[in-house]
This record gives structure tokens, sequence and C-alpha cells, in this order.
């Protein structure tokens, strides 16, 4: 029978992406190789507790919700997060994805919504994004940037022009919570015309990183 290891199963708002604010069931996986200095599920690295598919299955469909998000730690590194995502499928959830890009997304069920990160130079995980992963992103999918400078932003805004990040996906920019204003940004991103959703973390705002939320 297939397993994971989870860290916590728990139903909150959406706090970021095209869902923000939406009732939502995360499944958050246990470990992460990637260390992005302003990480606010450190605690997601080790522990957690192995449970059996089914049983999270179950608890999902304890909370009777439309929306299901599949997160982190970097849940990829679990390879029955395969598994776990197209069953979630299969039984009828809108699924996401929230991966860091550092690990491949070929295997991901097409009827997943992959939101990936592009690690800037100020996270430091740069070294860790994985190009090749763009080819595999389509329309419904979106690409999250955690923006933590005029640096960052500006590497990122020619990375997407580079790579033509704005035809492929919509593209999500936020700012580093405790690093750069919102403001900041926002007039960044309007002042280049930048086309691009801006967000801030709800749920930081709402329950200030508390796991569970």
């Amino acid at each position: 029978m297939s397993s994971l290891r989870i860290t916590e199963i728990f139903h909150s708002l959406q706090g970021e992406t095209r869902t923000v604010g939406l009732p939502t069931v995360f499944v958050r996986l246990t470990g992460c190789p990637l260390r992005c200095h302003y990480c606010d599920t450190a605690y997601a690295f080790t522990g957690g507790t192995s449970m059996a598919l089914a049983d999270i299955v179950e608890q999902v469909a304890s909370y009777q919700a439309h929306y299901v998000t599949v997160t982190g730690g970097e849940p990829l590194a679990q390879k029955n997060c395969l598994t776990l995502l197209s069953t979630l499928c299969d039984q009828g959830y809108e699924v996401s994805l929230e991966t860091s890009g550092a690990i491949t997304l070929e295997g991901v069920d097409p009827r997943v919504v992959k939101v990936m990160d592009i690690k800037t130079p100020a996270s430091g995980e740069a070294a860790k994004n994985r190009w090749e992963n763009l080819a595999l992103l389509d329309s419904k999918d979106q690409l999250k940037a955690v923006i933590c400078s005029r640096d960052d932003y500006e590497w990122f805004r020619d990375i997407a022009e580079v790579h033509g990040l704005f035809e492929r996906c919509e593209v999500l920019i936020s700012p580093s919570h405790t690093e750069l204003k919102p403001r900041e940004l926002a007039e960044w991103v309007l002042e280049d015309r930048l086309p691009v959703r801006f967000q801030l973390q709800l749920h930081k705002y709402l329950w200030n990183d508390e796991p569970g939320h």
C-alpha cells in the first residue's frame, strides 16, 4: 500500500495563487532539499507521520472542500506524491501542487494545476532552479516568485523576458514578507507594466505563519 510522510493535513483559506481566499484542504508533505532563507515552513523539513494513501484521502474528504493543495516542504521529494496527486484528481477535487521547481515535473498528472517557484538570487537557492521544468508548464499552471529586493526584482524581470514566462502561463509575484514593502514592489510592477498577478500572502496576515493555517 502506498504511503507518504505527512507533516499536517488541514483546512484553511488559500493564502496565495489564483484561488486565494477559497476554502482549501492542504496536505503538507515532510522533507525539502532546499533551504530558502525566508522559508516559513521549516517545521516540515523533518519528522512527520507515515500515512497510508487511503488514510490521507479519507482525512481530506472529511473537510468536504472542493480545492486541495499538495505542498511541503517539497512534495515531489517523495516519489509517492505523484500517486497522491492522481488519486485526489480521481476523487473529483481541483488539485494544485506547490513545488520549488528544483525537482522534475515529469509524471505529474496533467489534471493538476502546477504552481512552481522560480528562486531568486536572494533566496539563496537560485542554483537549484530546474529550467527544463518550464517546458512542462501549460496555460493552466502558475509560476511564482518571491522578491526580496530591487536586485531580485530586476533579475526576475530579465529572466521572465529571456524565458518568455508571460506567454507560457500566469505569473505571480509577491514581496518577501519581512524584507520588502509591498507598496514598493507594486510600484515597480506598475512602472514596468509587468503582466503579473501581484499578491500578498493572506495567511500571514490572518494567522502569522501558525502551523495548521
